[in-house]
């Protein structure tokens, strides 16, 4: 069976951030036919889109799976809920978020999931952790890697490595 390399963001705003990331990371390691391989550092982030909220602990997650993206986009939902997720206001406050950001060199996109992420490229506070693990990963549909596509990211948003873990 094939397996892909993927990336997936977390992050959370509400409550005790950094025991949500560390459930939502948990609940990853259980995830069927997916290997959680690595971790980025955790960031502390501004709010992007809707500011008017509380900063972010965001990290980058690399795994290895053979599920298909809307595979993995369903266990990806039953881990958010498992972890505590109530508040649904898109670009809201949430307890914890985990999105499917890349799956190296793979260009999927269906009614419920596209990958890569469609904001990947436009957002610093994923792409400084995604730059810290898999500097090298090429966007494939940019053609750029992940260090190119983050110094030229127009993101002005904060990003600040936090003392904060995650114990994988």
């Amino acid at each position: 069976m094939k397996t892909h390399r993927v990336f997936l963001g977390i992050g959370s705003n509400v409550g005790d951030r950094g025991k949500f990331l560390n459930r939502a990371a948990a609940e990853l390691k259980g995830v069927r036919d997916t290997k959680v391989v690595w971790n980025s550092s955790v960031y502390e982030t501004d709010a992007y889109g809707r500011t008017d909220q509380p900063k972010f602990l965001n990290a980058i997650v690399e795994v290895e799976t053979s599920l298909t993206p809307p595979e993995l986009l369903d266990e990806i939902k039953a881990v958010e809920s498992r972890t505590g997720r109530t508040l649904i206001e898109h670009w809201g406050p949430r307890e914890i978020d985990v999105d499917i950001l890349l799956y190296e060199g793979l260009v999927y996109s269906d009614d419920r999931v596209t990958v890569p992420h469609p904001e990947l490229e436009k957002r610093k506070f994923v792409l400084v952790p995604f730059r810290e693990i898999a500097p090298d990963i090429v966007h494939p549909v940019t053609g750029l890697t992940v260090e190119e596509l983050a110094a030229s990211c127009q993101d002005t948003g904060r990003v600040v490595m936090s003392t904060y873990r995650i114990r994988i």
